[in-house]
């Protein structure tokens, strides 16, 4: 029986939270569904722990994945239980291990006062390597080869293990760098963020007593978000708690989202072959999601064959049917969410606040983020920056700004050193000096840079190289379209050169946007025969400079589907549902379909009332224009769980169909075109925009529909001065009134 003055630990918690909260020592693992309240069973079970178990606090070691979860943890224990809960070890994997090596570094040949270099510190000493070495940094640019040793040691290669894994000639270098990497640490008393779990990991193995000495100390270690640890980590915990085994870890195999960053989902899912006496608890309460969203992402995730099974359910009720919109492109996409987006926030009460829109690769928000500024809906961008804010967009949009206008002095500045070219601070001042002195443009005091005093011979050669690359886009530039120009100056400058040459996932994610841009060239290209580029970047300034709507306080969220972890919204729209956008074309070659399912049942998983699936029939995407099937995770869907509709431009129809008359299978196997033409029979939606409506505009104001014709183009008159104007509803800021 339950000491009645531990109710409060108790009360409130459902049954498999509380047999978890209460479990003996020994090896526990607690698989805990998206909403089920993980972080609450944590909490109560540390403070269950030392209220009832007699664990005192400093024997508990808690290992979040941030600090900010750590300090929400310290909270909620020290509500639970007061002051006793500060000697707690409640930290993040690195802060720990950083905690151990103060105390144990001198065994390791280090002084206990030792540095952690951040990530720019790092990148600095790999330069230092490659040029020791002899090596060309645009050939092996540092932040590349430094991914690669981080890389390595968080799977606890050393530089010596690393130079007998060697398979090329980039493996050879990274090798040599290494090496030489580490010297230099060492020699500066100096550790790196993946030092601080590598050599942790080495000091318990090289000194059994001090592994003895933690183990004693540390009686209970509970690890949050299991199915997100690396090698290191895994073996830093199993190594602590090899001995008394008093090991809880909590996470959801489901939500292995982070190969990508080393995180191996194979360390919860063998969690009972290391630990062949746990107990295993579930926790499939979700107090989140309608049950509807959550038996869809159940039918989604069982196609994973690998995995702990779980059936998330709840008692919030079964909610909405998930809806499915197959539009004709990004534009039309975009101009659907939009919509829908205002037509929610009017008609049902839905804050922008509560409102979210996911999408796999951050290129996809260009398209959206141009139809949001035209609808005057505010929008943020979490764990990224909106479109044209990007350094590598406005890099290359300074380098067409500097062929459109050669005296244009900022954009020089911008985009001189970019990619490196060993032009730095001290020459641009130089060359500044030098041009305001003689009256030169920027430009034509590099053409002129051998007659600066002050400049290395280096610097010289780079600013005429720059100079002359500058004056044939130029020249090229008299008679191309803009999409030509822009591939020109992505290849002629070394841009796309230098980003491929990095290797890292951040690199292809820069090119991506770029190739998006390329797109929006292009776009303009078709659109206006007789453009130019001046008239192109006159247009982007539009999206560049227009004032943002601004709410106090609201704004819909943008984010890929990656950073929506550990988020909740009322209503989700999950854009570009298509094969090869999600699930991503590189997974599918790299053959990492399940972790694009657990992708999607996490985006599935973030939506409390709405959930929102659209796709594209063609979609212009990193450049070129696509056709596109409906993803396999649509097909997935549960159909009578599933509302399937057709957003059509103006004059067409709006088909939908619920349950049994439409499938996901059958959107999957491309039959949609014969199920909206007989949904179209039967419905009597109406056209998306038809004669007689009523319309608002955002620039224009409110107006009448007083013409539809073929190809999605409206005849509106406007009160406000009476015009008439022809738009095209893809590309016009119009909504319904």
């Amino acid at each position: 029986m339950t000491n009645p003055s531990l109710n409060h630990l108790l009360a409130d918690l459902n049954e498999p939270q509380r047999r978890a909260v209460e479990c003996p020592g020994g090896p526990l693992l607690v698989l805990a569904g998206a909403g089920s309240g993980k972080t609450r069973v944590l909490t109560h079970r540390i403070a269950f722990l030392i209220a009832a178990q007699g664990v005192k606090p400093h024997e508990i070691l808690a290992i979040t994945f941030t600090n900010k979860a750590a300090n929400e943890m310290k909270d909620r224990v020290e509500t639970l239980l007061g002051p006793i809960a500060r000697t707690m070890w409640v930290s993040t994997f690195h802060a720990a291990c950083a905690r151990i090596l103060r105390k144990e570094a001198q065994l390791l040949g280090y002084q206990r006062n030792f540095t952690i270099y951040d990530a720019g510190d790092q990148v600095r000493v790999v330069k230092q390597c490659l040029k020791e070495l002899g090596l060309d940094p645009k050939r092996f640019p540092p932040k590349g080869i430094h991914a690669v040793i981080s890389s390595a040691k968080n799977r606890l290669i050393d530089a010596e293990a690393f130079s007998g894994m060697v398979e090329n000639f980039f493996d050879d270098t990274v090798s040599s760098v290494y090496t030489i990497y580490q010297k230099k640490l060492f020699a500066n008393n100096a550790m790196d963020f993946d030092d601080l779990l590598l050599r942790t990991v080495d000091l318990f193995m090289r000194f059994p007593d001090r592994l003895e000495h933690y183990q004693r100390s540390f009686r209970q270690i509970l690890v949050d978000e299991y199915q997100d640890t690396n090698h290191a980590q895994y073996m830093l915990i199993n190594l602590l708690a090899r001995d008394h085994r008093n090991v809880c870890v909590v996470g959801d195999d489901d939500q292995s989202i982070y190969s990508w960053r080393g995180a191996d989902v194979r360390n919860i899912l063998d969690f009972e072959k290391d630990y062949p006496e746990a107990e295993v608890i579930k926790l499939e309460q979700n107090y989140r999601s309608t049950q509807v969203i959550l038996s869809a992402a159940n039918e989604v995730i069982s196609n994973n064959s690998e995995r702990k099974a779980k059936k998330l359910w709840t008692d919030l009720g079964e909610g909405e049917p998930i809806r499915v919109t197959e539009v004709d492109d990004e534009h039309g996409e975009a101009r659907f969410v939009a919509g829908e987006i205002s037509r929610l926030e009017q008609k049902e009460n839905f804050r922008p606040g509560e409102i979210a829109v996911f999408y796999r690769v951050n290129a996809q928000s260009r398209v959206l983020e141009d139809m949001l500024i035209r609808y005057g809906i505010p929008y943020r961008i979490i764990g990224g920056t909106k479109f044209y804010e990007r350094a590598e967009i406005k890099d290359a949009l300074a380098y067409l700004l500097m062929v459109d206008n050669p005296n244009d002095s900022v954009s020089f500045t911008r985009v001189v050193n970019s990619p490196k070219r060993g032009i730095g601070t001290a020459s641009v001042a130089a060359l500044t000096r030098f041009a305001e002195s003689g009256g030169y443009s920027m430009l034509e005091a590099a053409a002129k840079s051998e007659e600066i005093a002050d400049l290395r011979p280096a610097a010289v050669n780079a600013l005429t190289v720059f100079s002359g690359q500058m004056q044939e886009l130029t020249a090229i530039a008299a008679d191309a379209p803009v999409a030509e120009i822009l591939e020109e100056i992505l290849t002629n400058t070394g841009y796309l050169e230098a980003l491929s040459a990095e290797r890292t996932v951040e690199a292809e994610g820069r090119i991506e946007n770029l190739q998006e841009l390329v797109g929006v060239a292009e776009e303009y290209d078709s659109l206006h025969a007789e453009g130019s580029l001046q008239e192109f970047l006159q247009e982007i300034s539009l999206y560049t400079d227009i004032d943002k709507p601004e709410a106090p306080g609201e704004a819909i969220t943008l984010m890929t589907l990656h950073n929506a972890k550990g988020l909740e919204f009322p209503v989700v729209f999950i854009i570009g549902a298509e094969e090869g956008v999600f699930p991503h074309s590189r997974s599918l070659e790299e053959q990492n379909l399940d972790e694009e399912r657990r992708l999607c049942y996490v985006g599935m998983t973030r939506a409390r009332k709405r959930l929102y699936f659209t796709y594209t029939t063609t979609r212009n995407l990193y450049g070129s224009r696509n056709y596109n099937m409906a993803s396999r995770f649509i097909g997935e869907l549960p159909v009578d769980l599933v509302e399937f509709e057709r957003s059509r431009p103006a004059g067409g129809r709006f088909a939908r169909g619920v349950g049994g008359s439409m499938s996901g299978r059958d959107l999957y196997n491309d039959n949609f075109d014969e199920q909206c033409d007989i949904a179209e029979e039967r419905s009597d939606a109406p056209s998306f925009f038809n004669v007689g409506d009523k319309v608002i505009h955002a620039t224009f104001g409110e107006g009448l529909i007083t013409g539809v014709e073929p190809g999605g183009t409206v005849a509106v008159r406007f009160a406000a001065d009476g015009s008439e104007r022809k738009l095209m509803v893809d590309y016009a800021p119009l909504r319904k009134a």
